[in-house]
Formats: C-alpha cells, structure tokens, sequence
C-alpha cells in the first residue's frame, strides 16, 4: 500500500503541486496586467478571422469627403450648407437622422437657415463631447438641439494601445449629467418605429434591454482588461466589419441629386467627416497593427455605426453581443488548462516508455494539438458572442506541461540512477540502455521487481589460489587479482554477460538477464554466448600466464562450470544497499560443475557443463561426456560435459 502511495505521489505530484501553480502564476500576472495586451491582440485576430458579416442595409452614411471640402472651399462647413443637407435628407423620409458634427456655434452663411431646420427636424439628433477625463476637454451641443432633447454625446473609449473596442451606452459629465450616446439616441428612435422600447431588463435592473437583448454594463476587469476605467455605462463592441462596411454617399452626391430618391428612406442615416484632413479616425480591431505599421483607421462617424447597428441588430435579429465569464469562472478554465498540461506530459512519460516516442517531440506535438483545440475553441465561442481567455490558457498549457516534463525528467534520472545503480558496473553500455527502455518490465511500485527466466549461469574460480595468497604480499596481491578480474570481466562483457557478484577469486556471471529471453533460440544463444565465453577466458589465461611468468608472478589454472535453466533475477537487499542476482537451482549447479572433481584433468582451463547447456552447443564446441554424476546437495545424477579446449 505504501509502495503505491509512494509511486502515485511521484507521478501525480506534478499535478498536485505544479497545475495550480503555473495557474495561480497566470492568474497573478493577468491581475498584475501583464497579458492585458496579448489578450487584446487574441481578441482583434478573431475579429480579423471572423466571416464578415452582411452590411446593415438599415444604416447609410453620408460622409462629408476631402472633395467635398475643396468644392464648399472652407472648414468647418457653413451652416447653410450643413441645412441643405439636412432638408435633402429630410426629403427621402429616413428614420432618424444623427449629425455627428458639431454645431455649438454659428457658421455663417445660413446660420438661420440652420436653426430652423434644427427647429423642424424631430428625428435629428446632434452631437456633444462629454469629457470626464483631467485633461480633457468639452464640446457643447447647439442650444436649439439640446433644448428640444435632441443631443447624444459623440465619446468614444479608447484603449492603452489606441484601438476602440468597447462603446458608451451612457456617459456622465463632471457636473454629474448622464448624457445618452448619439449611437443610443438613434437606435431608440428607429426601434421605436419597430415596437421595440427601451427598459430594465429582468435579469439585472441595472441593465438596458432592448427587444430580448440586454445589454451587460462592462466592469474594470471584463474579459482581458485589468483595472479598466468603466465609467458611464460602456459595453464591448461587437464591430460588424471593417473600414467602409457600411454604404457611404458624399455630401455633394446628396446636394447635387446623385443618389436614388428613396435611398434614404426608413434608414438611419448618420452625417459625419471621413476626410482624411480632419484626423477624425480610430484604429479597432480590424485595424491590424501586427502586420502593418502604418495600418488603414476607421473613421469616427463609422464606429458610430457599429455601434448603432449593435444595437438594433442584438434587438432585432438576435446578433449576440460580446459577453465574458465570471472571474471565477475565467480562473477556474485557466486553471484546468493546466491540469491538461500536467496530464499530457505524464502520457508522455508513459508513451515515451511503451512505444519509443521522444519526449521533446511529444511535447511540441501536444502543445500544438492542445493548442490548436483551444484555439479553436475559444474562436468559436467568440463567433457566438463569448470572449474567454485564450492567451492565458495557452500560457497554463505550455509552461505546466513542460514544469511537468522537467518534474518528471528528475523523477526518470533518480529512477535511472537508481536503476543503473544496481547494473552499471556489470553489464555493457549496450545493455544498460535496453534496460532502461524496458524499465516498466524491470520497475514495480518504485523497486525491481523478481522474475523468472531461462538463462545461463557461469562460475569460474583459480586453482591453488588460497596457497598463492599465503606467500604474497597483499598489496602485491591486490594488484594481481584485480588483473585478472579486469580482463575476465571484460571477456563477460563482450559476450552481452552480467557480473552477477565478485567472491574471492570467484566470478559468477550470467547470460540472458535482466532481458529475459522468451524464444528457444536466444535460449539457446545465451547457452552459446557463455561456452564461447568460457573458451575466451582459457585463451586469455593462457596470455596473462605468460605475462606473469616474465614478471615473475604466479601462473594459474581456471576451473569453469556453466548450467543452463530456470532462475529468479530480482534485487536483494535492503533499503539502504541492494544488489541484482540471480537464484535457484540452476545457480547451484554452476556452482557445483565449478567445483566437481578437483583433479580432473584440462589444462590451464577445465570447463564443464550442464546437460541442458551441452543440448545448446553440441555442434558448436568439441566435448565429452564426463559421465552422470551425483553432484553435492543433489539427491539425483547429472549428466556433465567437459568443453576440451587446447
């Protein structure tokens, strides 16, 4: 229990402690309004995907044009000029006509010509700047208009980064006045003329609705915006396209009778300037600033008209309106895209283990997935009117999933250390990788699980070593020894061999672990592996022998003794040292055949071997049968071989 407890904390801590703290950060940073802007850019190539929508046949502007100013000759335009117009709308019976112009003083000539038309139009509205800004300023309305009610304020709300993206409703002066919008003001007249009047909507009395649209009041932190000033009563823009989306006429074609006659009719129809002169443009969402550095603006009397098409369009046809979640609830997403993150790279740890995959190339390949679906995601909640937090999701799903793969980098370098720890010094670097790939066959809750297997036991031990121990010198000695086992040792390990243990002069080595082999024929070659083993190790005797005898030190025989069988490999130990070996009968008579018959006969190295082991290799080495033999601690005879190497 405590071993599974122990593994699941390993794995899963990561979620547990990284997931909400790569969220928290996030979150940290949004409220600190570090991602405001990234947000922002999110938000506008949306708009920038999103399928335009059709223009709104209901709006039409007359746009007072750089030609125009150069026919009337002067700026601002007189009055009279600005009263010809008016009444050649009037003719064509629009809705509601604003006039996003200001008129606070007389531009003669006309300027009686104007006040009357101002006197006679009931649909018209005018315009005034409301500033509530330190340094700010204020334009006034005309007198005639703002005494018959007939103003609407012209403000817009312009972002850090210069681009319009939410809109008045309502805005209030310093002196406490709440002026309505001049988008608003034209909106309730031609809704009016629907059936549609305004009211408190049922869900929120704070709020406007309008038909079954209701107009949610934008607050500080709405969406991507951090400590956002939301004085009045603003609402986020749900722009109907770019630049000349709506049908623009000029003021001559209107004055010189270049229009169709009823064009206007039923329509709002919206004068103002987009002569480049005046400077009247904004940048919105459409106006890419990625791209381009000197990026096309949007003039004022246009955004006015998104505006108003907003409005009637939520009222009428049901076109949703920008909306965004709780912060709660923003969290809360933020902080399950972290969690994904943390998953993905733990099915990373898994795949990369079972099927080879390279866990840099999981990540990029995942991040890219899951990446890809919250971006989607969240493009097609914007399409339907929701603005979520992508940028910070994104941000949760990357950095938690590569803290993640970093957590879980040490967790395999501790279990590699951990691993190799116990095979490093005995076996080949060759092997050592193939085990650490098959480590699941090899791990079980934390430590090296036993298993059984066939494989192929040696034991080689010097003859006449504790009398050669007796008459040299320790140090003398050491240095010997370990001349021997250096090169023997090299011998197992070319042939794919484990060090199983060093005893004495003793080395136990064997062939077909920690790899199991589950086919005969790598039974077999593990057989085949330890004989040719033993048969290189004479011959390396043979060289080190004569290299003793010029130095002047012992010269020594090797006995050997191989079986081949059924073992348990597995870690033996405590916690606080452990060792991988092998045990079972099959180790017993290696041990055995090592140490049968003393006096047999063969040379500087005598190898005998098991039945089994001889089935493996009859056709391989020259043998004869020693005889069937009662081995000690055994209660029935063997049959064993002796390899007969020259």
């Amino acid at each position: 229990m405590w071993k599974r407890l122990n593994t699941f904390v390993k794995d899963w801590g990561g979620v547990l402690i990284i997931a909400p703290n790569v969220a928290a950060l996030l979150i940290a940073l949004r409220l600190a309004g570090f991602l405001q802007s990234l947000e922002w850019a999110a938000l506008d190539r949306f708009f920038l995907l999103r399928p335009l929508s059709s223009p709104d046949s209901r709006i039409l502007i007359v746009g007072i044009s750089e030609s125009d100013i150069r026919k009337v000759g002067k700026w601002p335009i007189p009055d009279g000029d600005i009263a010809q117009l008016i009444e050649k709308i009037k003719q064509q019976k629009p809705s509601a006509i604003g006039l996003d112009v200001y008129r606070d003083l007389p531009v003669e000539p006309g300027h009686q010509k104007l006040v009357q038309v101002f006197q006679t139009t009931p649909n018209l509205i005018g315009v005034k700047k409301v500033s509530g800004a330190r340094n700010g300023f204020a334009v006034n309305p005309s007198s005639i208009l703002a005494n018959k009610g007939q103003v609407g304020a012209s403000d817009l709300v312009i972002d850090a980064d210069g681009k319009v993206r939410r809109g008045f409703l309502y805005i209030g002066n310093n002196n406490g006045e709440v002026v309505p919008s001049l988008p608003l003001k034209l909106a309730f007249i031609y809704l009016q003329s629907k059936g549609i009047i305004p009211k408190n909507a049922a869900v929120n009395p704070e709020y406007l609705q309008l038909g079954k649209a209701v107009f949610i009041r934008f607050q500080p932190n709405d969406g991507g915006y951090v400590r956002t000033s939301a004085s009045g009563y603003q609402v986020l823009m749900n722009f109907r396209g770019p630049r000349e989306t709506f049908q623009i006429v000029t003021m001559m074609d209107v004055l010189e009778n270049r229009i169709p006659a009823n064009l206007m009719r039923d329509r709002i129809v919206l004068i103002g300037s987009n002569a480049a002169s005046l400077q009247d443009y904004f940048q919105t969402p459409y106006d890419d600033t990625i791209i381009s550095s000197f990026p096309k603006r949007t003039s004022g009397v246009e955004i006015h008209a998104n505006s108003i098409s907003q409005m009637i369009a939520a009222a009428l046809d049901g076109r949703p309106l920008i909306q965004v979640w709780s912060e709660p609830l923003e969290w809360l997403w933020i902080f399950g895209w972290s969690v994904i993150g943390v998953s993905l790279a733990l099915w990373g740890r898994y795949f990369s283990t079972k099927y080879r995959v390279y866990s840099a190339y999981w990540i990029i390949f995942t991040i890219a997935i899951a990446g890809g679906i919250l971006i989607i995601g969240s493009y097609l909640a914007f399409s339907i009117g929701w603005w979520i937090p992508v940028v910070p999701s994104l941000l949760a799903l990357s950095v938690s999933q590569m803290a993640m793969a970093i957590h879980i980098a040490n967790l395999e370098r501790e279990e590699r250390q951990a691993l190799m720890k116990l095979f490093e010094r005995n076996v080949t670097p060759k092997i050592a990788e193939a085990i650490w790939r098959d480590r699941s066959k090899f791990l079980e809750e934390g430590e090296l699980q036993a298993q059984e297997m066939m494989a192929t036991v040696l034991f080689t031990d010097l003859k006449g070593f504790s009398s050669i121990a007796e008459n040299m010198e320790p140090k003398i000695l050491m240095s010997w020894l370990n001349d021997y086992m250096k090169v023997m040792t090299q011998v197992v390990l070319d042939r794919d061999g484990v060090i199983d243990k060093f005893i004495g002069d003793a080395i136990m080595a064997v062939f077909g672990v920690p790899i199991p082999s589950t086919t005969p024929e790598k039974i077999a070659l593990d057989a085949q592996k330890a004989v040719s083993c033993a048969v290189a190790m004479a011959e390396v005797l043979k060289s080190l022998n004569r290299r003793w005898q010029s130095q002047g030190l012992p010269t020594v025989c090797m006995r050997v003794g191989i079986a081949t069988g059924v073992v348990v490999a597995g870690s033996l130990g405590s916690d606080r040292r452990q060792d991988y070996t092998v045990i079972g009968d099959t180790v017993n008579i290696a041990s055995r055949l090592e140490s049968y018959d003393k006096t047999l006969d063969g040379g500087s190295c005598r190898i005998l071997i098991s039945e089994d082991t001889y089935v493996y290799n009859q056709d391989k080495f020259l043998t004869k049968l020693v005889g069937s033999v009662l081995l000690k601690g055994r209660e029935h005879p063997v049959k064993v071989y002796q390899v007969l190497v020259e």
